[in-house]
């Protein structure tokens, strides 16, 4: 309609118009670069923040405009397009190739920024704008590693504080619990902290004490995240918290709150056997070590023996005396009278017999073969079998076949 025209009409106008301030604004910065003077003044050419506060303003306007009269595009009228510290960014656009089998239909304002990471990553610019144009992708992508990895270069470039890298980041991890990039970004920040900090062990105290806390807070949220795990492991090795007391300390803390907790005990297997003071180079975790002291060895299984007895089906306790066993080269035949403790009347039939943990009369069959027994382990995988593990009866069956077979 001729009304519609005439709206039409004065939009573009208007646009007309801000483009020309727009215009007016870009040659006045560009006069300040090139340090002119003001021609009634003869002072310098100073851009003002009110004048870049209503630069951006407009821009949005701008955009906002030509979407509306001629449909938007990427890297032309996006949020970085219109903030005038881009301007000298010409952003390097992703072309799908023509007919693509597969073509990804990036959001407009994620398609924008990747154009302008690109650009700026091809220049090898790091800059505090570029790294806040990496905290804004990551915020819609935090899955991407080549923006994790530029993130980083970022950071030692500028040489900007580690601590205060870490503690942003300790945001986004508790937003994104499942992301690995996260945890490999943050195992490059220590090893670029750890030899600030290396010559002063109240440094690395208080380091170990703030990721002991920040781990914490994940892992109520997660308790039994990998890539938490696999990165608390790292940091017992790279701060040399094998002998910490406090980190046994909060690993028993995690037990204590859930004794079922198998990556908590797996850390603890890590923690006690894998400490350079009582561990030999090169020793697998499932060989024995002569040089672990007994005194260890012997702490170990009486701790194992204790959370057994709080839950004697899980199997988790279980494992672990048997890990402890193995490194201290000792048979599980040391175990027995524990072992019996949950395996009562075996063989008296339903009246009399009673297993409170299959687990327990698992080892037991494996310490009856060990002593030459096969009667009584054979016993012990017939019932499993037939009575109180009747699900993997196919299994127990294969083992005792394996009785049979000389070892």
């Amino acid at each position: 309609t001729v009304r519609e025209f005439e709206a039409r009409w004065e939009r573009k106008l208007w646009l007309s118009c801000l483009a020309v301030e727009s215009w007016a604004f870009r040659e006045r910065r560009a006069r300040q670069q090139r340090g002119e003077v003001e021609r009634t003044t003869g002072e310098g050419v100073v851009v003002t923040e009110q004048e870049v506060f209503a630069e951006g303003r407009r821009r949005r306007e701008m955009a906002a405009l030509k979407r509306e009269l001629y449909g938007g595009g990427v890297g032309v009228e996006g949020k970085l397009a219109g903030d005038p510290e881009w301007d000298d960014v010409v952003p390097v656009v992703l072309e799908e190739p023509e007919g693509a089998l597969a073509a990804i239909a990036y959001p407009a304002e994620y398609a924008e920024a990747m154009a302008y990471l690109r650009a700026v990553m091809q220049a090898k610019e790091y800059s505090p704008r570029c790294l806040r144009l990496t905290e804004h992708i990551i915020a819609m992508n935090p899955a991407h590693y080549t923006v994790w990895l530029y993130r980083a270069s970022i950071v030692f470039a500028l040489q900007l504080p580690i601590p205060d890298e870490i503690a942003w980041l300790n945001g986004v991890a508790l937003a994104n619990l499942k992301n690995y990039q996260i945890w490999h970004h943050r195992h490059l920040l220590v090893e670029n902290y750890f030899p600030t900090i290396a010559g002063d062990p109240d440094a690395i105290a208080a380091f170990a004490a703030s990721e002991r806390d920040f781990l914490r807070q994940i892992l109520a949220e997660d308790t039994k995240n990998y890539h938490v795990w696999s990165y608390r492991s790292y940091l017992v090795g790279k701060l040399g918290l094998f002998g910490s007391a406090e980190e046994l300390q909060a690993i028993e803390a995690m037990i204590d709150d859930d004794v079922r907790n198998n990556s908590a005990w797996s850390h603890r297997f890590f923690l006690v056997f894998s400490n350079p003071a009582h561990a030999t180079p090169g020793v697998a975790a499932t060989e024995p070590d002569p040089k672990v002291p007994q005194a260890v060895v012997d702490r170990e299984v009486a701790y194992a023996e204790d959370k057994i007895r709080l839950a004697p089906q899980n199997q988790s306790g279980w494992n672990y005396l048997r890990g402890v066993l193995v490194k201290g080269g000792r048979k599980l035949a040391t175990v027995e009278e524990f072992a019996s403790e949950f395996v009562t009347g075996l063989g008296q039939g339903d009246g009399g017999e009673d297993v409170l943990s299959t687990h327990a009369l698992d080892l037991l069959a494996e310490i009856y073969a060990e002593k030459g027994d096969k009667e009584m382990a054979d016993l012990s995988l017939r019932r499993l079998g037939q009575k109180w593990d009747r699900i993997r009866v196919g299994y127990w069956e294969w083992r005792r076949k394996c009785l049979e077979t000389p070892a």
